[in-house]
């Protein structure tokens, strides 16, 4: 029992950084209607800027940390406003195409700058750990999930109660009926992507610490799209649910099951849904007569 305890909590603390990957990815789907295989990449700027600004020009912490979500979220803001936006109106394949290949640019840029090597930088928390019911939990996985709870009780207040949080619901439902009662659509659109570039930077500083600063970070997309088909493509509660049960199940699938299931359970997931519950756990299901 102390084992799948142990289990559990690595679990929830790896789904939660899924779970703040996926949010990123279906918010800008949501306003844009965008699957953005780029969102990944959010990640690799953010770890490599922080160990810049962290390891190189020696600033604290946390005044790096808040540098880091404010230059990868203008770098979203603008890749929207310049890149994206000329795209509107086209088939959504477009879009793949278009972010795949900015992918790669972005992957390679960083490279080209920084070097191939893998890295690390050390945060407040690096090597400690805390005893709670006789389990050893690393203070870096109390971290992450006291971050991933902040960010969802923020988003759901921003959602909830601003006027700009309405506004981006309003134009991710309906573009054309937000324009005409005045919500700057376009604007709007490019702020939810730099919304999600600040999340998803958020997640790759607390990532690299546990899986160095490289530029395979970007993987970590895969496993959010699998966690945001088992939650319910399109739903930001879906979104959540879905990277937390993708982080359980690996967890256990590596000590449960035989050896290097870890890394294929959650795609199987992904298959399994796809074929029993195409709609998700919390999705809406969208039936066509044929």
């Amino acid at each position: 029992m102390q084992v799948f305890a142990q289990l559990t909590v690595n679990g929830i603390s790896v789904g939660a950084i899924y779970a703040l990957v996926a949010l990123g990815v279906v918010l800008i789907y949501k306003a844009t209607e965008v699957l953005n295989f780029a969102h990944g990449d959010f990640l690799v700027i953010a770890a490599f800027s922080a160990w810049g600004l962290i390891s190189v020009v020696g600033l604290p912490f946390w005044l790096a940390v808040f540098i880091t979500l404010a230059i990868t979220a203008v770098l979203a803001y603008g890749l929207d406003a310049l890149v994206i936006r000329r795209i509107a109106g086209q088939p959504q394949f477009a879009g793949v195409m278009l972010t795949i290949a900015l992918a790669f640019m972005i992957r390679g840029l960083v490279s080209m700058v920084f070097g191939p090597e893998s890295r690390n930088y050390p945060t407040p928390w690096t090597n400690g750990t805390t005893s709670i019911g006789g389990l050893q939990i690393a203070d870096l996985q109390l971290v992450i999930l006291g971050m991933a709870m902040a960010v969802t009780v923020l988003l759901y207040v921003f959602f909830r109660h601003t006027r700009l949080g309405i506004a981006m619901q309003a134009a991710s439902q309906n573009q054309l009926a937000a324009y005409l009662n005045g919500v700057r659509v376009k604007r709007v659109n490019s702020l939810v992507w730099a919304l999600a570039g600040a999340i998803a930077a958020l997640a790759g500083v607390l990532l690299a610490p546990i899986t160095l600063v490289d530029t395979s970070l970007w993987l970590v997309t895969l496993k959010a799209l699998a966690a945001l088909v088992l939650g319910g493509f399109g739903s930001i509660p879906g979104a959540i649910l879905g990277g937390l049960l993708i982080g359980l199940i690996e967890q256990y699938a590596g000590v449960y099951m035989p050896q290097g299931s870890k890394d294929i359970v959650a795609y199987l997931a992904l298959i399994l849904v796809l074929i029993f519950r195409p709609q998700g756990l919390l999705g809406e299901a969208h039936g066509r007569r044929v």
